[in-house]
C-alpha cells in the first residue's frame, strides 16, 4: 500500500514538473518525456517508449498527453493515469483560464522569451531523434524505414502522413525483420509493458468498460446537445467530439473548435485568436486551449465551470481509449510476429519524429545563423553535458528575452 502511494506521488510530481517545463508542442513533449521517463527515471526502455508512442499515434486525440497517461497507468494503475494527466495538464489549463479572465490579448507569439523556448524545443527534439535512432534503427532495413517514413510524412502532411508509414513499416517489419531476443527491461521499468502480457479478468473488464463508455458518450452527447442548444451539454459534446475524432495533434483540432465555438456563438473571432496566441506561450498540451475557450464562453463562476467541463470533455476520450486499448496492446506485443512488426513501427516513429523536427520545428524556428548556433549549442548541452531539458528551457527563455526583446 505504501509502495503504491509512493509510486502514485512520484508519477504526479514527475508529470507536474513536465507540465511546468514542457514547451514547444507535442513533438517536443515526446522529447521531454523520453529524457525524463527513459533516460533519467528508467521506467521504460527505448523500445517500450517507442511502442507506446506508436500506439498513441494510432489513436485520435493529443498523442503526447496520451503517452503520459499510458506511462502513468503502467507505473501506478488507473489512478496513475489520471494523476499523470492532471500534473501535465493543470499548469497550462490554469494559466489559460487566467488569460481568459484577465483578457490578456497581447501579441505574445513574437515575445523574445518564447522564441528562446522554441530554440530549446529544436534541441530537445533533435536529441530525441538522435538517441532513439541509434537504438531503434541499428541496421540498414530500419534506417531505410526511417528515411522513407520521414519523406512520406513531409510529403503528405496530416494524419495520413503519420498513420500510413507506421502501418506500412509494421507490415514490412513483420515480413523482413527478426525480433530481438536480447531485449531487457530496465530494473525499475513500468510493469505494464511486459507484465500485462496476459491481462486478468478484472483488467479486461475494465478495458472493455472504458471502450463501451467511449462509444456511448460519442453517440449520446450529440442527443443531449440537440435537446439543450447553446448550453453546457453542447460544450461537452463539442469537446468530446474534438477529442474523439481528430488525428494529428493539437494544431489539427483548432479548425473544429473554431467552427463549433465561434460558429456556435460561444465566443467571437478576436477572443478565439487571442486565446490561441496565449496558448503558444504556455507549457503543456495545446488541447488545454479548451480551458480558455470554456472560460471565455461565459462570465462569473459559470466560466470556471465551463472551463473545467470543456477541458475534461476534450481529454476524456483520450483516457478512455488509452485505458481500453493498453492491456490488449501489452498482450499483442509479446507475439513473435508482433514484435517483428513493432521493430518496423518503432523505426517509422523515428522517421515521423525526424519529419516533425524538419517541419514544423526546424522550419518554424531556425531562420538565422544565430538561431542555428543557439539550437546546436542546446543540443550539445543535452547530448554531451547532460543538461536537463527544463534547465535548458529556462536558459533559452532568458537568452531569447535578451536577444529578441
Amino acid at each position: 500500500m505504501a509502495n503504491g502511494r509512493r509510486r502514485l506521488s512520484e508519477v504526479g510530481l514527475t508529470a507536474l514538473r513536465l507540465g511546468l517545463t514542457s514547451f514547444g508542442g507535442p513533438v517536443a513533449h515526446i522529447g521531454y518525456f523520453r529524457q525524463t521517463y527513459v533516460s533519467r527515471k528508467k521506467w521504460l526502455s527505448d523500445e517500450q517508449f517507442a511502442d507506446l508512442t506508436a500506439l498513441c499515434q494510432f489513436l485520435p486525440g493529443p498523442a503526447s498527453s496520451q503517452l503520459g497517461m499510458a506511462i502513468g497507468i503502467g507505473r501506478a494503475g488507473m489512478l496513475g493515469g489520471i494523476v499523470s494527466w492532471l500534473g501535465f495538464t493543470l499548469p497550462s489549463a490554469l494559466l489559460l483560464t487566467a488569460f481568459a479572465f484577465l483578457a490578456r490579448h497581447g501579441a505574445i507569439a513574437d515575445a523574445g522569451w518564447l522564441r528562446g523556448l522554441n530554440l530549446a524545443a529544436v534541441a530537445v527534439v533533435a536529441h530525441a531523434v538522435w538517441s532513439m535512432g541509434r537504438t531503434l534503427a541499428p541496421d540498414k532495413p530500419r534506417i531505410a524505414m526511417v528515411a522513407a517514413s520521414a519523406a512520406f510524412a513531409i510529403a503528405v502532411p496530416g494524419a495520413i502522413g503519420q498513420l500510413a508509414p507506421i502501418a506500412l513499416c509494421g507490415i514490412a517489419g513483420a515480413m523482413l525483420l527478426k525480433p530481438r531476443t536480447d531485449e531487457k527491461r530496465p530494473t525499475n521499468a513500468s510493469p505494464s509493458a511486459a507484465e500485462e502480457r496476459v491481462p486478468g479478468n478484472r483488467k479486461v473488464a475494465g478495458a472493455v468498460g472504458c471502450l463501451v463508455l467511449f462509444a456511448a458518450l460519442l453517440a449520446g452527447l450529440p442527443a443531449l446537445a440537440a435537446a439543450w442548444p447553446h448550453s453546457a451539454a453542447q460544450l461537452a459534446d463539442i469537446g468530446y467530439r474534438a477529442g474523439s475524432l481528430v488525428f494529428g495533434g493539437g494544431h489539427v483540432v483548432l479548425p473544429m473548435l473554431h467552427d463549433e465555438i465561434v460558429g456556435g456563438g460561444f465566443t467571437d473571432e478576436r477572443s478565439f485568436l487571442a486565446g490561441y496566441g496565449a496558448t503558444q506561450a504556455v507549457p503543456g498540451p495545446l488541447f488545454t486551449f479548451a480551458a480558455y475557450l470554456g472560460a471565455a464562453s461565459s462570465t462569473g463562476t459559470d466560466s470556471i465551470f465551463r472551463a473545467i467541463l470543456l477541458l475534461i470533455s476534450i481529454f476524456l476520450p483520450s483516457f478512455l481509449l488509452v485505458a481500453g486499448v493498453l492491456p490488449f496492446w501489452g498482450r499483442l506485443r509479446e507475439f513473435r510476429t508482433t514484435r517483428a512488426a513493432l521493430s518496423g513501427v518503432n523505426a517509422s516513429v523515428v522517421g515521423i519524429l525526424l519529419a516533425a523536427l524538419y517541419d514544423p520545428v526546424w522550419i518554424g524556428t531556425i531562420h538565422t545563423e544565430k538561431e542555428l548556433i543557439a539550437a546546436g549549442a542546446g543540443f550539445l548541452a543535452i547530448a554531451v553535458w547532460g543538461c536537463p531539458p527544463w534547465l535548458l528551457a529556462v536558459a533559452a527563455a532568458a537568452i531569447g528575452w535578451l536577444l529578441y526583446s
